[in-house]
């Protein structure tokens, strides 16, 4: 079936809105295996920063899940595709970067210390996913920029969010796969979990 990006921006916000879990991750692999998410495409950047607040969320931050994705998918409906070799800024980087401001109402006059976290933390994810390198995958730099915001909130705010390091099951489907190179993929030296 044919949807629109506001119909799966719709279906992505009623799928997470389901999930009780801390791991962000789980969170949207558990959306990824939906008919209404591709393997690559755009309505990752919404779903990637989706998740991350419903974890967030789930975790006992402090927000209303639904308002908060609706101004999520509000800022990244206007994210174009392939931002990561148009831009040189992944779109997943950009909607985790996105649920952080939401979360904590920064915005680009703001002058107290989270302004400064938004940018540490995007720019630390964009900083691992240059050392991997391209060809892109949306599930790769999901997995990266989720582990990276999990690990950032916890030290930085005490929210005990969860992220266990995933072994990645698109690889088949990903024509561009890093193979190896991917720390994800399941014959990668850096998996958690080789078969």
């Amino acid at each position: 079936m044919e949807y629109t990006p506001e119909q799966k921006y719709d279906l992505i916000k009623q799928a997470v809105l389901k999930c009780g879990d801390t791991d962000p991750i789980a969170i949207a692999r558990a959306v990824m295996n939906e008919d209404f998410v591709g393997m690559h495409g755009p309505e990752h950047h919404f779903l990637d920063g989706a998740a991350f607040l419903m974890a967030y969320h789930n975790a006992g931050g402090k927000i209303i899940s639904d308002v908060c994705l609706d101004e999520l998918a509000r800022r990244t409906i206007k994210m174009p595709g392939a931002m990561c070799g148009y831009w040189g800024v992944c779109g997943s980087v950009a909607s985790v970067g996105a649920a952080l401001s939401i979360i904590h109402g920064t915005g680009p006059l703001s002058t107290d210390a989270y302004y400064a976290d938004n940018m540490r933390l995007t720019s630390a994810i964009l900083a691992k996913m240059a050392q991997i390198g391209g060809a892109r995958c949306c599930k790769r730099n999901a997995f990266l920029a989720l582990s990276a915001g999990v690990a950032f909130v916890k030290e930085r705010y005490g929210i005990p969010m969860e992220a266990d390091k995933p072994v990645c099951g698109y690889y088949l489907k990903n024509a561009q796969c890093l193979g190896k190179k991917c720390p994800y993929h399941p014959h990668s030296s850096d998996c958690p979990n080789t078969y």
